[in-house]
């Protein structure tokens, strides 16, 4: 029986040092804790929110910890809607909301709601009128977005000329920071370019787009050399009204955000140049820097996530091709 005790001490002495990695002093083990985000974007429909889709499921799934719900309202001119969803994900106390305001004023008092129910919010993609109480905003640059919108208008008309600009939503503060960077640039480095058209809003959906391209495109037929959409469905409706007009190509085409149609506009030179944003980038970063904040972390109040030009000439360029055709969320 004496014998056994040397056995039995050691026996005990392996079994503790097997004990998991996460325990703590007494024992027992750490449990990781989980995390359910809700990602609010704009509107479900368009190409680009599937790509900030994946690329927060992607964050998500490195984790481990993180649930993503995704849910925001069918079309971008739904404020309403919208806020009805972030107060809907108050009442069901998330432990994060990672939103994009598809108005900078009208989301600031549900964001305020939030944060004083101790949920914390990270903007993505649109400012926010109020800043402060968020943990983060991340983002294009969309006023440099404007900027190299508007150096690739002047290269493809030859650096003189009349445009029109295609307004989108007021209260989108991501389209007007393009729409003033654009009309900026012009203003100060192209003095020979003249907008002859900058007050027409083309719109939330292609359909709308195409009407108002149609009415300002005729109207201006034989006196415009370039056009600049500022989003996808803005830019969907002014290639179709092109075509529809047979101005395609005559008329040089800048436009923002790819899809298939307007990369088939690049391939046959309906389209001289399409911005780029990087959505998987920045639905990816935003579920990050929300991870980190909850984490105690100490995160950054500002992150882009950069813009590109792509053109006809540049198109299959392998980080050009990359964003051309942003993987997405079905």
């Amino acid at each position: 029986m004496i014998r056994l005790i040397p056995f039995l001490c050691l026996l005990l002495l392996v079994s503790c040092s097997n004990a998991p990695s996460g325990s703590d002093g007494n024992g027992k083990t750490a449990v990781q804790k989980k995390y359910r985000f809700a990602v609010i974007p704009k509107g479900t429909t368009h190409e680009f929110w599937k790509s900030v889709h994946a690329g927060a499921e992607k964050a998500a799934k490195e984790a481990g910890n993180v649930t993503i719900i995704w849910k925001g309202p069918l079309l971008e001119n739904d404020r309403d809607g919208q806020i009805s969803v972030v107060e809907d994900f108050i009442v069901k106390q998330v432990d994060g909301i990672i939103l994009a305001p598809l108005d900078s004023q009208a989301l600031i008092d549900p964001v305020l709601h939030a944060v004083e129910e101790s949920i914390p919010v990270v903007i993505f993609d649109s400012a926010l009128g109020d800043d402060k109480p968020l943990v983060s905003y991340v983002a294009t640059d969309n006023y440099h977005g404007g900027q190299i919108a508007a150096q690739a208008m002047a290269k493809a008309i030859g650096g003189e000329g009349n445009v029109i600009l295609l307004r989108y939503n007021p209260g989108s503060e991501s389209t007007e920071q393009r729409e003033q960077g654009f009309l900026d640039t012009l203003k100060k480095e192209f003095p020979k370019i003249k907008v002859i058209s900058s007050d027409q809003y083309a719109g939330t959906t292609p359909e709308e787009s195409l009407a108002k391209a149609t009415e300002v495109l005729d109207k201006y037929r034989d006196k415009v050399n370039g056009i600049f959409a500022v989003c996808e469905p803005n830019a969907n409706g002014t290639l179709a009204a092109l075509r529809e007009l047979d101005l395609a190509g005559k008329v040089k085409f800048i436009a923002f955000d790819p899809n298939e149609a307007l990369i088939d506009g690049l391939k046959k030179n309906h389209v001289q140049g399409i911005v780029l944003q990087d959505p998987v980038t920045m639905g990816y970063q935003a579920v990050k820097v929300m991870l980190a904040h909850l984490n105690g972390e100490k995160v950054e109040k500002r992150i882009k996530t950069g813009e590109y030009v792509a053109t006809p000439d540049n198109m299959n360029e392998e980080k050009i091709n990359e964003l051309l055709h942003p993987i997405q969320v079905d």
